[in-house]
């Protein structure tokens, strides 16, 4: 770790650790009382553990154990090359490989962005291990291919992802350019730092092995979740946009919705304090 993020860090004792998926090592780092509720955070593109900072700090204290991974190309975690090493179904692994590292057999998800999109994915594929799940800024799979295939606006808005898809478009990114978003000058140096340590090429990956290509299709998915979800989403995100959200409510049993009207994409950052109070008071609900 760099001097920098060290700083940073030093007045949080945050802990560091890794998982291990069939080779790959998973970086996390984890704060709070260590027999909590176990909540693993997954972040988003472009970021790293570090976006949940705040969140940490409020559940951990709160008697959570919140454990902030790095995915896979990211940080300190292993980048492995080529676009298969980027297969959601390895993606989900490395959520659950983090899971097992803490040593249980489930726990609180909390993701935003590519983070919600496999956590989305672990719930439906493995809800034997997601007691409770958090998604920030990212719709359920359904209403996100449904706008991808019937909305002008949302197919507009992912223009971005279709330019990440091209061959060779990690090469026009720079780790400074990714950092753009970040408001406090502190946490950007630090968040520079980090996407230099990152691969680039496993970044686009993500897009190219799992985002949709047109011709969209409207997923057929017919998987109700059992499991209480919590969804966060910032309004004045311009790339997934809030008509995707409607009909949450006809694939999740017991769905809670907070939206909040000032933010954008990065909610977490954007309203930390709203974000920290509504997550922390909707899983205290069934104490």
């Amino acid at each position: 770790m760099t001097p920098l993020l060290l700083l940073l860090l030093s007045s949080v004792p945050f802990e560091h650790g890794y998982a291990n998926n069939d080779g790959v090592k998973i970086h996390y780092a984890s704060y709070g009382k260590a027999d909590g509720p176990l909540v693993v955070m997954v972040h988003g593109f472009p970021d790293f553990w570090y976006t949940w900072r705040d969140q940490m700090q409020v559940l951990g204290d709160a008697g959570y154990r919140c454990v902030a991974m790095d995915l896979r190309g990211y940080n300190l975690s292993d980048k492995p090359a080529g676009l298969d090493n980027y297969d959601m179904k390895l993606l989900v692994g490395d959520v659950l490989s983090v899971i097992r590292a803490n040593g249980r057999s489930k726990a609180i998800v909390m993701a935003h962005d590519w983070g919600g999109a496999i956590a989305w994915q672990v719930a439906l594929n493995v809800p034997q291990m997601v007691e409770k799940l958090v998604i920030l800024n990212l719709p359920h799979p359904r209403g996100l291919s449904r706008e991808l295939a019937t909305n002008p606006e949302q197919q507009k808005a992912s223009e971005y992802a279709r330019r990440f898809q091209e061959p060779g478009s990690h090469a026009k990114l720079t780790a400074a350019a990714l950092a753009g978003w970040v408001k406090d000058p502190e946490a950007k140096k630090a968040y520079v730092e980090a996407f230099e340590r990152s691969s680039l090429e496993s970044m686009m990956a993500y897009y190219q092995k799992n985002y949709p290509r047109p011709p969209y299709q409207q997923s057929n998915d017919v998987r109700r979740l059992a499991m209480p979800v919590l969804l966060i989403h910032g309004l004045k995100d311009t790339a997934l946009l809030a008509p995707a959200l409607d009909g949450t409510w006809d694939w999740v049993d017991d769905l809670t919705m907070v939206t909040i009207p000032e933010a954008s994409h990065f909610v977490q950052q954007d309203a930390t304090e709203k974000v920290s109070k509504s997550v922390k008071s909707w899983l205290g609900r069934d104490k």
